[in-house]
């Protein structure tokens, strides 16, 4: 979940993608995409080639220089109860949202842990510094309205790079301006919101270092990313417990190169 500074920007870069995507074709080209249906290698991601730019200026740039540096900065000199601390706090911030997510969803006894995450977080947690709510194994899954969407059958959309950002889709962004109307993103000031917003780029930059190789050893680090976000959108949306995807034509592949096998005995 974003704030609502973000907002404004991301909107703005949302719209902006869109326009270049709509001109990025002469008259001319129009006309023989009328003619001749252009061919796009990934559905999910129509805007690829918007999107391929953005990634190298994230990755290349934003990322090398100064989120990641930043990321290990935070991570080692900063003591370990005070970040456990602030990341609770940043994530006690999103328990009323869950809330309203999990009940729109008809997870009730989600909806119900979540409550009672926040009210003793709140309390006896000291704004979330400390986390008593574990102790009582009420687990911190937060929802988000992207997930109600899709539960409700919405899609994806299109798969967009957020320059600076990284990977989202409509659903996501969707989502996330809803979010940001709960209480009490809605009343944050604007630098507590950077504060959450700081504490929560750091740690989940630094949770992606020991996979960082993976990623740099792709055959190409952009389709690795964008695979790596529709399944992390899929196993969120299904808690965990993504429905398994027969490929048929594979498996007719499979069977009948069986059947040539077992005529070979």
């Amino acid at each position: 979940m974003n704030s609502n500074i973000t907002l404004p920007i991301r909107f703005f870069i949302f719209v902006l993608v869109i326009v270049i995507a709509g001109c990025s074709t002469t008259p001319e080209q129009q006309n023989q995409v009328k003619a001749e249906p252009v061919s796009v290698s990934d559905p999910r991601d129509p805007l690829e080639v918007i999107n391929r730019p953005f990634w190298t200026f994230t990755w290349d740039y934003v990322d090398k220089y100064l989120a990641k540096p930043a990321s290990e900065v935070y991570t080692t000199y900063t003591a370990p109860f005070l970040r456990t601390g602030l990341y609770n706090m940043a994530l006690n911030l999103n328990e009323p949202a869950s809330i309203i997510n999990n009940l729109l969803q008809l997870k009730f006894t989600a909806a119900a842990k979540n409550t009672g995450r926040f009210v003793l977080n709140s309390t006896i947690g000291l704004l979330g510094f400390y986390d008593p709510a574990s102790d009582f194994d009420w687990s911190a899954e937060q929802e988000e309205f992207g997930e109600v969407l899709g539960f409700y059958g919405v899609g994806n959309g299109p798969y967009i790079v957020i320059p600076g950002m990284g990977p989202s889709s409509v659903r996501e962004e969707v989502g996330d301006y809803v979010d940001n109307l709960y209480w009490p993103m809605v009343v944050i000031d604007f630098w507590p919101n950077m504060i959450r917003l700081g504490v929560l780029g750091l740690e989940k930059r630094a949770a992606v270092r020991d996979q960082e190789q993976l990623l740099v050893e792709s055959e190409d680090p952009y389709v690795f990313i964008k695979n790596a976000y529709f399944q992390n959108m899929n196993y969120k949306l299904y808690d965990g417990q993504p429905p398994i995807v027969i490929n048929e034509a594979q498996e007719a592949e499979i069977d009948a190169l069986l059947d040539d096998f077992y005529d070979l005995e």
